[in-house]
């Protein structure tokens, strides 16, 4: 893990020196005069050796100090505890939607091979797959939110609730329930359906596939075949072993999918103007905010190795054979 980590700070540092922008010119602007430029050039350490700099990132990585946004003028990671807990919220539905719906599809779809199931959950599969997420998030709130007023629209409530719930968590279902402020509880809940249900659609594509995929490998095995004439029924054989022997996998699988969700929300924030960590990412990228990008590739990394970690607990309670 140490090792994975050292690289992920090799790899971040490399992209912070990388980018096509120029950061003092981000920081100065455009009309700075030479002597302004080379001032602030310095004070960013930009003239010191490239090891030494890298020593210093590490340095800085270590104390919890990574650096002052250009964009908003506060300690990058003030900033991403506060819109890192949208994300995971939105993240989160999106993954209960998505595997909810994603496992027992593909565990259908492997019982009813070929059938008429089969091609109607598999063409389900490729069309949360092929269907570009900006798209179909358009499309949603037309239908769903402008033609039947069914679900609430863009941002994380409506603006008349924005202020009453006060932050503590940055979690606005969790504050605003312990606030006891249900109606904005509801109007939360209201705005969070659509957005996490089209991320969840894409994400359940994936892990239907994959379902599948596995169910169609256990169901050939010769302990079902055995389990059957031994006189269990298709439901035990099929849920209690073969699906037995595969959650394992599918926790790799809902693992990797809820940190590409994390990751990969940035067009479904954009879309429904949804104040999390991909809008903030994507914002900055766009001004060259080296600090800012620097911190949230460190931060996406960071959160796939916990998952990867996390799997690897889960895979030792499933499988004592692991331990």
């Amino acid at each position: 893990m140490l090792v994975t980590l050292f690289g992920l700070l090799i790899l971040t540092f490399v992209i912070g020196r990388i980018m096509p922008t120029d950061p003092v010119r981000a920081i100065v602007g455009e009309d700075a005069t030479r002597e302004v430029y080379e001032t602030v050039y310095r004070q960013l350490g930009l003239d010191r050796p490239m090891w030494e700099q890298f020593f210093v990132y590490l340095r800085d990585v270590a104390s919890f100090n990574f650096g002052t946004s250009i964009r908003t003028g506060q300690p990058v990671l003030q900033d991403i505890v506060h819109v890192l807990p949208a994300t995971i919220e939105l993240a989160t539905f999106a993954i209960l939607f998505g595997a909810g719906v994603g496992i027992p599809l593909g565990v259908l779809a492997a019982v009813k091979k070929d059938r008429w199931q089969d091609q109607l959950i598999r063409i389900f599969s490729l069309m949360g797959h092929s269907m570009p997420i900006f798209w179909t998030g358009m499309i949603g709130l037309l239908i769903f939110y402008a033609a039947l007023g069914w679900v609430g629209g863009s941002g994380r409530m409506s603006q008349f609730y924005i202020g009453l719930v006060p932050e503590r968590s940055n979690f606005l279902l969790i504050d605003s329930a312990m606030a006891g402020e249900w109606d904005v509880f509801r109007s939360a809940l209201n705005h969070i359906v659509l957005p996490a249900s089209l991320l969840g659609y894409s994400s359940s594509a994936y892990i239907t596939r994959m379902t599948r995929s596995f169910m169609l490998d256990q169901l050939g095995q010769e302990y079902v075949t055995t389990a059957r004439v031994k006189g269990l029924s298709r439901r035990q054989t099929i849920w209690r072993h073969a699906f037995g022997n595969i959650r394992v996998q599918l926790v790799t699988i809902v693992a990797l999918a809820y940190g590409a969700l994390l990751e990969g929300a940035v067009l479904i924030e954009t879309v429904f103007a949804w104040p999390g960590f991909g809008q903030y990412l994507t914002s900055n990228l766009l001004i060259g905010d080296m600090n800012a990008v620097m911190t949230c590739v460190l931060i996406v990394g960071v959160i796939f190795i916990a998952l990867n970690i996390l799997s690897d607990l889960l895979y030792r309670i499933f499988d004592p054979r692991t331990r």
